[in-house]
């Protein structure tokens, strides 16, 4: 079922990489016991049945799917080496392009999900002060740590991973330590595992299956963790999974045999995860937290990250700055996605308040990316020839313990849920526009052969009548054949204003699916006049085509394929290399336009996100000084009658 090649690097062990890996990956996952049996309880009085039924959900839960789907299953669908929603698609969207829309919507819930993860967990850990110091003010504090980061991302996940991975081994020794330390006083609890309990709980006990919402916030991080695969590779994650999920159970067994301990009393505002704990160690215990709390946040913001990069190579983002903080690969930071999740962490920390709160408004939108996940997942299996019955049962068992998740979280909708399908729809809304007005524009986007005007070119260029725009013209263009450039281009060249030049260049970049390929064809189409140049980047591959032109230019000059020399006389005297200049065209709408009022809607709405994003320029990593900016318009479908009379006298 593994991908392409270099599958060797991918499912490579080491103890860095362990380390790494329970840094980034396991932040979401590994701080749920701050918050989950205690989303459970509730208000309620403490009921043994409830507990051992809750209990059984939870071992069921991480059994089917974070081991089963995710760490066994779906891990092995990687596209070269990426992992997470988007990649899926990735692998399979070519037979299935009705997938699209799921797949968007799947993307934007777990980008949705990014925003409520760091606050409940941060708050969840923070809130252990009230026990020392009931009067503390708890918000002011998260809001600091969220500050602090949200900043540190820029150092890339390499920094960031390499200070968090021994801290959550700490964490976790300290869950498995707790956790076995209360299972000891009361063994009877290991008997949840026993999936009859999580039948009598859901089937049987009135209200029970409502209880799904909050046992679901135990696997929420198992789509980071797949999203997380080209930071830490497959093996790394695997072999760690391991010894998180022992600890993981033995912290839930524990507290449930704490909650058993304490049957039929109420909560009153206490925590069973602290409760576990020992008075002398709640200090040091409440600072472990913390600072796990505060990595429970980077498997969703590094998920984050990944997600908008793939996003922007399927056309469903803008073309956003992307930066790669060190040479590993998959090192990536996305300085407005950071900034988007920040503000709305700092939102919901302020619209919430409290952990508990913040619970009804978490869990909802990520149901939508696990039912995603199995539709790409068995359409995967499906196309990779697996027996059909293995993908049907697979289908099946998923789509409805999913769907029952789902329903199960309905019913925070209205207690807090609608913040996350409500940011999950703007999201979704703003990737269907690009989407969509991207097909439009390339329905309408006229070519024309370059050989038609290869003559003209060359006329043009020895034409002195007509000042030099430049020694070397490089235009960006969108044309994927050799022999083809876009009307518009020729248009910018004869008509706009005559642009004579020595050579004139044609670029166009193809982003690839394989992550980091960095490939170019030369094409010669008339030795010293027109010369196309092709590159085939990865998706991870930085877009800094000054520098590779550059390098390009270098290696056809040492074969002679080429001669840059000025051809001032002068300058050419001296054998000084000629100037380059680049033009990019950049599309506005234009007013003699007669659209359908949807598809107004969707390039009006186009255009006034992309006034948001970087400048084409910018996104190619062009040297400003050097590039011209021409605005051209966008004509969709031209108005047809214009009623104009000619008057005389």
């Amino acid at each position: 079922m593994e991908q392409g090649n270099g599958h060797h690097n991918l499912d490579k062990i080491s103890g860095a990489g362990l380390l790494v890996a329970l840094g980034i990956v396991y932040g979401d996952i590994g701080t749920s016991p701050l918050y989950v049996m205690q989303a459970i309880i509730g208000k309620s009085r403490i009921n043994e049945e409830v507990v051992l039924g809750a209990l059984s959900c939870v071992f069921w839960t991480l059994t089917l799917q974070t081991t089963i789907k995710y760490v066994i299953l779906i891990l092995r669908a990687d596209n070269r080496g990426e992992g997470g929603t988007l990649a899926l698609f990735a692998l399979v969207r070519r037979h299935a392009k009705w997938l699209t829309i799921p797949t968007m919507i799947g993307g934007a819930a777990l980008l949705a999900d990014g925003i409520i993860c760091p606050p409940i967990s941060v708050s969840s850990a923070v809130e252990g002060l009230e026990i020392l110091y009931p009067n503390i003010q708890t918000v002011p504090i998260v809001l600091v740590i969220l500050a602090v980061l949200f900043l540190i991302q820029v150092f890339g996940t390499k920094v960031v991973g390499g200070a968090f991975g021994p801290i959550m081994l700490v964490w976790f020794s300290t869950l498995g330590i707790l956790g076995f330390s209360h299972v000891i006083q009361n063994p009877l609890v290991i008997k949840a595992l026993n999936p009859y309990y999580a039948y009598q709980l859901l089937v049987e006990h009135p209200g029970g299956f409502a209880l799904l919402g909050a046992v679901f916030l135990c696997t929420t991080g198992a789509e980071a963790l797949y999203s997380d695969l080209g930071h830490c590779g497959r093996g790394n994650i695997r072999v760690s999974w391991v010894f998180v999920k022992f600890t993981l159970l033995l912290n839930y067994f524990g507290q449930s045999a704490w909650l058993m301990a304490h049957n039929g009393q109420y909560l009153n505002g206490r925590k069973p995860f602290y409760e576990l704990m020992p008075d002398w160690f709640l200090l040091p215990g409440i600072a472990i937290a913390t600072m796990a709390a505060i990595i429970a946040s980077q498997a969703l913001i590094t998920g984050s990250f990944t997600l908008v990069s793939e996003a922007i190579r399927l056309n469903f983002w803008p073309k956003i700055k992307l930066k790669y903080p060190s040479a590993q690969k998959g090192q990536l930071y996305v300085p407005s996605i950071n900034l988007l999740l920040f503000i709305g962490c700092v939102a919901v920390v302020l619209y919430f308040r409290r952990s508990t709160n913040m619970e009804a408004a978490y869990g909802l939108a990520i149901t939508l990316t696990m039912l995603v996940d199995t539709l790409l997942m068995s359409y995967y299996l499906y196309t990779h020839r697996y027996n059909m019955w293995l993908v049907i049962v697979f289908l099946v068992v998923y789509f409805a313990v999913e769907s029952a998740f789902m329903l199960a979280n309905l019913e925070k909708f209205a207690h807090g849920g609608w913040v996350s399908v409500l940011i999950c729809t703007i999201l979704a809304t703003v990737m269907f526009i690009w989407l969509k007005a991207g097909q439009i524009k390339a329905q309408l986007t006229e070519y024309t052969k370059l050989a038609t005007y290869i003559d003209a070119l060359k006329e043009l260029s020895r034409d002195v009548s007509i000042p030099k725009y430049a020694t070397h013209l490089v235009f960006m263009s969108n044309a994927s054949r050799t022999s083809e450039v876009e009307s518009k281009i020729i248009y910018s060249i004869f008509e706009k204003r005559p642009k004579r030049a020595d050579i004139y260049w044609f670029v166009h970049v193809d982003t690839t699916d394989e992550p980091y390929t960095m490939q170019y064809k030369v094409d010669v189409i008339e030795p010293d006049d027109v010369i196309k140049v092709t590159f085939r980047l990865g998706f991870r591959i930085e877009q800094r085509i000054n520098l590779y032109l550059r390098r390009i230019i270098e290696d056809m000059v040492k074969n002679k394929e080429v001669d840059i020399t000025s051809r001032y006389e002068s300058l050419h005297r001296h054998n000084v290399i000629g100037d380059f200049r680049f033009v990019v065209l950049e599309k506005f709408l234009s007013y003699e336009n007669e659209l359908p009022i949807f598809e107004q809607l969707i390039m009006k709405a186009y255009f006034f996100i992309k006034s948001f994003t970087n400048s084409e320029d910018k996104w190619f990593g062009l040297d400003s000084s050097a590039v011209k900016i021409e605005k051209v318009p966008l004509i969709i479908r031209a108005i047809d009658k214009v009623n104009l009379q000619r008057i005389y006298g």
